[in-house]
């Protein structure tokens, strides 16, 4: 998962836009906290670029920012769903040919082997990463180079677009910049990932914005948001503002799990409320507790949530069982967000670090406790033994998602089905692998019904990782099994040698891979001020402005 982006264009491009860019990826933060990078467009159509490991705050101090230049930018936060967590796959990529175009990309593909395939035999572009964000830029690129103009319009760019959505396969939520020519954003057929668009007032004119989420635009006193629709295609320059829809129809399935734990509460997404539908989950979870409570001739004496993302609900559900709500865990604000952690054994030494159980809200009480999901169940198991440790009586852990016990293939990090602690076990089986006295799972129904209830147009959720049934088509037991392979956190910063075959990337495993099974470590390009742009150096590449400490 990534964020996507601040991607903003200003009526006034004698104003560089890179502070504002910078602020919004800030808010975007939690999408994100492995890389994260910022390209412009400036005079004549030059760009200008900074991106390198690290967060917000550390990769763009006020020297990073004065050497941006220009009213016209790409921002992007990344985490890696697999494979390298090299600087080189920082975006936004970049191509020279045809016209110059920065591209950044929030989501994953599942034909990726056959696009690199593609790419190398017949339209003989070179791909210097593992991430698929760089075969949709090359293959953007390459149905615009088809064209064969000196200069294109909006018509060929759609045409561009469209070619895309039919040879491109998963979630994809894309914003790209031609140099000296404008901003586009385009959602894939299914709309999975999040996109929208807003403008803001200006002197003489508009500015425009897209961002994965609302709460950017709110902030930076934009207007009017509104979702890029599934397959639809935006196009902005400073005259003119084009859309149509490019791709085929498809069921539009925004994932459900962007509502569970993604994205900010103060965000809307899809026209739906991300804090109204968390409160729906409490009220909805409430429901279901008392129904297991009553089964099980349990009594609770206080809710205590896991913090941040499950106390709107947490805090619905105890007013609606007229039970206290009490905060037991004290967070760390200062360490990261623990599932988007790369490496098991970082997340699992990092949930104490994160969190402090308050003895004086457990000791000698039946505690329950909620959270938003239980996915490795890594968190889950120290928490409840957190709980424990300080006197807590019983501890029944309530989820405001079903059991995961699938993989993700459209860019959340959900690797193998046998790290997730759900996959081929009962609700029983669960509460004793974490440690649990009971454990409560919200129902798909009652999942689906506190999103839904707030866009009834919306009628199908992508929910793959609780069913195992994917939107897309194309993902079977052969190909998860290959994925899984690819995304074991032992794989990560690894690549293996010979011929090419096929490519996985960022959701696929970020390997090449052929018949001979060779396996050596990545080595990271150098990075700093001549550093890499889609990890070449700089001969070929960007400049990359970043001068952090390496």
């Amino acid at each position: 998962m990534d964020g996507l982006e601040r991607c903003l264009l200003l009526h006034d491009s004698s104003i560089d836009c890179a502070a504002e860019i910078c602020e919004g990826l800030s808010l975007l933060q939690h999408r994100g906290q492995d890389a994260c990078g910022i390209v412009t467009c400036g005079h004549k159509g030059r760009f200008y670029q900074c991106k390198a490991n690290g967060m917000v705050r550390d990769v763009f101090d006020k020297s990073a920012l004065s050497r941006l230049v220009g009213g016209m930018g790409i921002g992007h936060v990344r985490y890696p769903t697999a494979g390298s967590s090299t600087h080189a796959e920082a975006q936004p990529f970049y191509v020279n040919s045809p016209y110059g175009i920065v591209f950044a990309h929030n989501g994953n593909l599942i034909n990726t082997a056959s696009l690199l395939q593609f790419l190398d035999a017949d339209a003989h572009r070179h791909i210097n990463t593992n991430s698929d964000s760089e075969l949709l830029l090359n293959i953007f690129a390459n149905n615009l180079q088809k064209t064969g103009k000196f200069r294109i319009n909006e018509e060929d760019i759609f045409t561009a677009i469209g070619g895309l959505m039919e040879q491109c396969k998963g979630a994809y939520a894309c914003v790209a910049m031609l140099a000296g020519f404008g901003i586009i954003a385009f959602r894939d057929p299914n709309g999975i990932r999040p996109l929208g668009m807003a403008h803001r007032k200006v002197p003489n004119g508009l500015d425009y914005m897209f961002a994965s989420e609302s709460v950017v635009a709110d902030a930076s006193g934009f207007i009017n948001w509104e979702d890029v629709k599934p397959g639809e295609a935006v196009i902005i320059t400073r005259s003119n503002i084009s859309r149509r829809q490019v791709g085929i129809a498809a069921t539009f399935a925004p994932d459900i799990f962007e509502y569970v734990y993604f994205a900010r509460p103060d965000s809307v997404l899809d026209g739906v409320s991300v804090y109204r539908s968390r409160m729906a989950m409490g009220d909805l979870l409430a429901d279901e507790v008392k129904r297991v409570l009553g089964k099980n001739d349990l009594s609770i004496d206080v809710v205590i949530p896991v913090p941040d993302t499950s106390r709107v609900a947490a805090l619905n559900l105890a007013q609606k069982l007229e039970l206290p709500y009490r905060e037991g865990f004290i967070k760390n604000r200062y360490v990261g967000r623990t599932f988007i952690m790369p490496g098991q054994q970082m997340r699992r030494q990092n949930v104490r670090r994160k969190l402090n159980a308050m003895a004086l809200e457990f000791a000698g009480k039946n505690v329950l406790i909620v959270d938003d999901s239980i996915v490795r169940g890594t968190t889950s198991k120290e928490i409840v033994q957190m709980a424990k440790d300080v006197g807590a009586k019983k501890v029944i852990v309530a989820s405001c998602a079903p059991p995961i016990r699938y993989s993700n293939v459209y860019g959340i990090d959900m690797p193998s089905r046998i790290e997730l602690v759900a996959h081929n076990r009962d609700t029983d089986a669960i509460a004793e692998a974490i440690g649990a006295d009971l454990v409560i799972f919200q129902t798909l129904p009652d999942l689906i019904s506190a999103v839904r209830q707030f866009n009834m147009e919306i009628t199908t959720f992508d929910c793959s990782v609780f069913t195992g049934e994917y939107v897309t088509g194309g993902v079977d037991e052969t190909y998860l099994q290959y994925l899984e392979k690819l995304r074991a956190d032992n794989a990560k910063n690894k690549v293996q040698i010979g011929g090419i075959s096929t490519l996985e990337g960022k959701g696929g495993g970020a390997v090449q891979h052929n018949n001979y099974g060779d396996v050596r470590e990545a080595k990271e390009a150098p990075i700093g001020c001549s550093g890499p742009m889609n990890g070449a150096d700089d001969t070929v590449g960007l400049y990359n402005s970043w001068t952090g400490s390496r």
